[in-house]
């Protein structure tokens, strides 16, 4: 029994109705699961003292996507704070750029992530009006003063030396026994002494004898 063409075309037009609405499914759950810049963000703050700049990344899919922030002045880059590669999670995924970063200054985050996303994080990220609060510094510690040594302060006054310079030829035996320059005329007047002394004993010894003898 031979079958209508009738019917066979319409099978095949059934077919491929479902095979049409297949492919739309698949093609917009894969949409929903591509990376997006809807699913970056990004917050300037404060860690301890330090500034720092963060960027979230919530995609589900994982796609690893490369975050890089830039310094920005009058719509134009003053300079590149850094580039890191991050790789979403439904929980979300940070990661943290070191920047200590000024009161209302702003920064621009581009996400790349090929072939998904290549487009800057809308609006440009503004942070806030006050810094970071800076903790107060200590003063250096100031530096003791040094003690004198037990040895100096106690040290005796060094000896005088000047007895020690030796005397001059012929005069170290007088300094010694204590005799002076004067020594030498006293001896002379008292040997003179003892000869007149001697001659007028004799003198008057011989007087005598002549005396006797007459």
């Amino acid at each position: 029994m031979s079958v209508p063409r009738r019917t066979v075309a319409r099978s095949v037009r059934a077919l491929g109705v479902v095979s049409a609405s297949a492919a739309l499914a698949l093609s917009a759950a894969g949409s929903a699961a591509a990376c997006t810049i809807d699913e970056f963000s990004a917050r300037a703050e404060c860690v301890g003292d330090k500034g720092v700049i963060t960027v979230t990344d919530v995609d589900p899919a994982g796609i690893p996507a490369t975050v890089s922030v830039f310094l920005e002045n009058n719509g134009a880059d003053v300079k590149k704070v850094g580039e890191q590669v991050v790789k979403g999670s439904p929980e979300g995924t940070t990661i943290t750029f070191e920047e200590d970063w000024e009161p209302n200054a702003e920064y621009r985050i581009h996400v790349k992530a090929v072939p998904h996303v290549d487009e800057d994080i809308k609006p440009n990220l503004i942070t806030p009006a006050t810094a970071c609060e800076k903790g107060e510094e200590k003063p250096p510690a100031s530096k003791p003063a040094p003690t004198p040594s037990a040895s100096g302060s106690g040290s005796t006054a060094p000896a005088d030396t000047t007895n020690n310079v030796p005397s001059p030829a012929g005069e170290s035996n007088l300094a010694e026994t204590g005799a002076n320059s004067h020594t030498g005329l006293i001896v002379g007047i008292a040997a003179a002494l003892v000869a007149v002394g001697g001659g007028a004993v004799f003198l008057g010894m011989r007087r005598r004898g002549a005396k006797s003898e007459d």
